[in-house]
């Protein structure tokens, strides 16, 4: 159960409710997330804000930002994003196999690896990556246009985990399937696939 309220549309402040209409329109629904995070409105429209100016980015496409989300999402341990970012990834046309991959922080196909790979540098060194991590980044066809969007979503994913994480948000997308542990051998991120 959260462990903050998730205000119900109905309860909402009118503050609240223009923002819940703003996610509605975009979303076709408000999820527990936004139900929750409304309970302060500035951190709702923060989120909604920033959600919407990076996603209207031109240096990742859909499926990008859904392979970041999922990579961060894995790492972090966010159930509640974990779930909410495997159903947008099929809505954007990931496969079952890339949302996998995603989540052991590598890819499909070396563009989707090298976007996992990097978000996953970008989190855990905090920001601080090697000259190689982005140059190969760079190699994989990534312009500096895709490396700031990168950390940007990075950034916002971090602050929905955390959020999640805390709030024990109710969980309202169908739940991700918990990953099958990985070869050991083979598994060289800090994703904790394999633990």
């Amino acid at each position: 159960m959260s462990r903050l309220p998730q205000i119900a549309p109905e309860q909402a402040s009118p503050q609240q409710a223009e923002l819940f209409a703003v996610a509605k329109s975009k979303m076709g629904r408000v999820p527990n997330l936004l139900r929750a995070l409304a309970s302060s409105p500035a951190a709702l429209r923060g989120y909604l804000d920033f959600s919407g100016a990076i996603g209207a980015g031109k240096g990742l496409n859909a499926q990008q930002r859904e392979i970041i989300a999922l990579a961060i999402s894995e790492t972090n341990g966010c159930e509640y994003c974990l779930a909410a970012h495997s159903t947008i990834g099929k809505m954007v046309g990931l496969s079952p196999a890339a949302i996998d991959a995603a989540r052991r922080v590598d890819g499909v196909d070396d563009a989707s690896r090298a976007v996992a790979r990097f978000a996953n540098a970008v989190l855990v060194s905090r920001g601080r990556v090697s000259d190689a991590d982005l140059e190969a980044f760079h190699v994989a066809g990534f312009s500096d246009e895709a490396v700031a969007e990168v950390v940007a979503h990075v950034a916002l994913n971090v602050f929905t985990n955390y959020f999640n994480n805390l709030v024990e948000t109710d969980i309202d997308f169908p739940a991700a399937a918990p990953l099958a542990a990985a070869d050991p051998e083979a598994c060289s991120t800090a994703c904790g696939c394999n633990a």
